[in-house]
């Protein structure tokens, strides 16, 4: 682990080039949904299984390119804890989040899980650092919850049991994500943003890949389609989104701005799904999208 400690203040204040990669990353990520959806059509695969892919194709491909570039450093001993944790992670909140999808629906699933995220982060800042939370935090986190619950659609009451097991395992999905993004303001000696997420996802690849083998399994006839639908997913909304998102937390902005930028992923994937799917969208989704565009607004302002 490094031996430099976690401060809430970064150590210089973050630029917009810091505030374009993690906003390019929110962006990106609404790519992966339809990528996803579209590759569970084409191949046949079980949402699980796709994650898996993702997380080993995004993974692998940053190694390689840092192999290519003669920038891959070693794994040192040191950061061998960090990297088997962001796997970890991250293979817990997709996990979490495609169960939490299967015992609810997408809506519920994404309005609890990214309109969590950012509260989370705040809650662990103020325990952390004794310290309240700036009032644009608040107003940005507020907007973005009430836009999520417009854009997705608010949750209804009915489903009992099977609710309250999905409620509960989005907010650990949501957790993982938090957590996630809490640690990649600290960084790790001798890895940049770009190793520690490679390293970590192919981690992250094995645990997933060892639950979802003997469950679903991972096997599909490959064809040009699915290839090119994988390895769009695995290097654009993972190798690349990922690595801007960590770059922008290491460079100065504050995790709970970065985790309200993630709520640009569902916006991206409603607009992709007007533009490709011919999806038409009414007044609370839009006015949902407004209040989305305005919380990252605030979150921006922030820096």
């Amino acid at each position: 682990m490094s031996s430099l400690s976690y401060s809430g203040a970064p150590a210089r204040p973050s630029s917009r080039t810091d505030l374009f990669c993690v906003v390019a990353a929110g962006l990106l990520w609404g790519t992966g949904g339809l990528t996803g959806a579209l590759l569970g059509q084409v191949a046949e695969l079980h949402p699980l299984a796709i994650a898996t892919y993702r997380l080993a194709g995004g993974g692998l491909s940053l190694l390689a390119v840092l192999a290519c570039a003669g920038r891959l450093p070693r794994l040192p001993r040191r950061a061998l804890p960090r990297v088997l944790t962001v796997g970890a992670l991250t293979a817990m909140y997709q996990a979490c989040y495609f169960a939490a999808v299967a015992l609810t629906d997408l809506a519920v699933a994404t309005l609890i899980t990214l309109g969590a995220a950012p509260v989370l982060v705040i809650a662990a800042e103020v325990v952390m650092h004794r310290r309240r939370p700036s009032t644009a935090s608040l107003i940005a986190i507020g907007l973005a919850v009430l836009g999520l619950g417009l854009l997705v659609g608010v949750p209804g009451v009915a489903g009992g049991g099977t609710l309250i097991a999905g409620a509960l395992l989005a907010v650990a999905s949501a957790s993982g994500f938090a957590a996630l993004t809490l640690l990649g303001r600290r960084p790790v000696a001798g890895l940049d943003a770009s190793a520690t997420i490679g390293y970590g996802f192919a981690s992250g690849a094995v645990l997933l890949a060892a639950v979802t083998w003997p469950t679903v399994g991972l096997g599909f006839v490959p064809t040009a389609a699915s290839v090119g639908l994988l390895l769009y997913l695995g290097w654009v909304p993972t190798a690349l989104a990922y690595a801007l998102f960590f770059t922008g937390l290491l460079r100065g902005v504050t995790a709970s701005s970065a985790a309200v930028f993630a709520v640009l992923e569902p916006l991206t994937a409603t607009v992709l799904g007007v533009l490709v799917l011919g999806a038409r969208l009414g007044v609370p989704e839009l006015a949902g999208g407004g209040l989305l565009c305005a919380a990252v607004l605030v979150a921006g302002v922030r820096r």
